[in-house]
């Protein structure tokens, strides 16, 4: 069973609960949220409070605020479901559900047995060679000119080339594609977003219809081989999958890229850290995780409950934003500071059967391209005159980043 978040404030909620918060405005700021908006929430907002703009279209729901607290609603499927949370078939006139995103136990089970082999480590090793190719290509298209805009020529273009090239889609409507992710996440304007949503859903049918007549050695034909209870997958279970790899492939990483090398850029001595110690990558990978985790996500009260004393009904959004999670000081020491050996669990790919199904990829192609960037440019600073912006949202990331370098 699927619910809306409220536009108005519940009669179970005071006024003094309820805030509208410039973090999830989906709007630009001058200020990075990590330093000022991250920090502010945990400074003045108690474990539980109602956000009125917390969901997409300024609707409403329960922001937590401490990590412990967004990991025990993950881990209670019974009192929390994911049935329908995006709102993504509904706001379009349909029924089915982001696979296996929007799923429950014992469901998700069922599908990530079929599904969790093709996204196992070991299966994803064998991309490497192809993700040190695409990282290494795009950026000499663009070394000796001693600058370029990050998002436009290289966070934008290399985690979606290996997914697009995954998914056997078209590299040449890349653009088209990022317009509709945008216009899907990064807007408070609901109509838009469903617009957008129809638009992928109607695109991936036509992909779909067309590898089921003709199926290829992509990742989308094979889906028809995938079973559950005893039978192939059909056409609504492969539509849903579909569009949960075509939204989730096509920002997040794109997202923590513009993140960290916004840090990296006007912080040279901690990437000059990182030149002297390559191997210090793969911790310094989770710490970014951890300072950058750009996604919040939601569960669903599916029975009344109580939070910290706050009585939370059925229906009810709630709100697991990874971002506030990494800040949360009764979790780490000093959350501010990007320390590189900190080895510090955090829950930005997701948290116990919940667990991003994409993460081992994500890890190897944030790793790829601070490898490779930091082989291949001198180091680089934010360009003179340019002022970077900081979209606050449901998903935080850097709309533009130019950057410079001497050749």
């Amino acid at each position: 069973m699927a619910f809306a978040p409220s536009k108005e404030i519940p009669p179970h909620v005071t006024a003094e609960k309820a805030v509208r918060l410039d973090f999830f405005a989906r709007e630009n700021f001058d200020t990075c949220p990590q330093e000022t908006m991250i920090p502010e929430i945990h400074r003045t907002l108690g474990p539980i409070t109602w956000c009125t703009n917390i969901f997409p279209g300024d609707h409403g729901g329960w922001l937590l605020t401490k990590a412990e607290d967004m990991q025990e609603v993950l881990r209670d499927p019974e009192n929390y479901t994911k049935n329908g949370m995006g709102k993504f078939s509904q706001s379009i006139g349909e029924d089915w559900l982001v696979i296996p995103t929007e799923l429950d136990p014992p469901k998700l089970g069922e599908y990530r047995k079929a599904l969790n082999p093709f996204f196992a480590p070991q299966k994803i090793a064998k991309m490497r060679d192809e993700l040190h190719e695409r990282a290494i290509t795009q950026i000499e298209s663009f070394r000796d000119q001693g600058a370029c805009e990050f998002v436009t020529d290289f966070s934008s273009k290399f985690p979606i080339f290996i997914v697009l090239d995954l998914l056997g889609l078209p590299q040449e409507r890349m653009p088209e594609f990022l317009e509709w992710e945008k216009n899907i996440f990064h807007t408070n304007d609901f109509e838009l977003r469903t617009t957008n949503v129809r638009k992928v859903v109607e695109y991936l049918r036509g992909v779909i219809a067309e590898r089921q007549a003709n199926p290829g050695d992509d990742y989308i034909s094979g889906i028809f081989e995938y079973e559950i209870d005893g039978r192939k997958w059909n056409e609504t279970e492969v539509l849903g999958h579909c569009f949960n790899l075509f939204i989730g492939g096509l920002d997040t990483v794109t997202s923590l890229l513009g993140n960290i090398f916004a840090f990296l850029a006007k912080n040279p001595d901690r990437q000059q850290e990182l030149r002297d110690n390559p191997k210090q990558i793969v911790l310094a990978v989770e710490e970014f995780l951890r300072a950058f985790a750009p996604v919040s996500v939601f569960r669903i009260a599916a029975k009344e409950i109580e939070i910290h004393g706050q009585k939370v009904m059925p229906g009810d959004y709630v709100g697991i934003s990874t971002s506030i999670a990494g800040y949360d000081p009764d979790q780490y020491e000093s959350p501010e500071e990007i320390r590189f050996d900190r080895k510090a669990p955090h829950i930005s790919l997701g948290f116990g059967i919940h667990k991003c199904l994409g993460m081992h990829l994500a890890r190897m192609e944030l790793q790829t391209a601070l490898e490779h960037w930091l082989k291949l440019v001198p180091p680089f600073r934010v360009a003179d005159g340019f002022k970077i912006q900081y979209h606050a949202g449901n998903i935080t990331h850097v709309p533009e980043l130019k950057l410079a370098w001497d050749v």
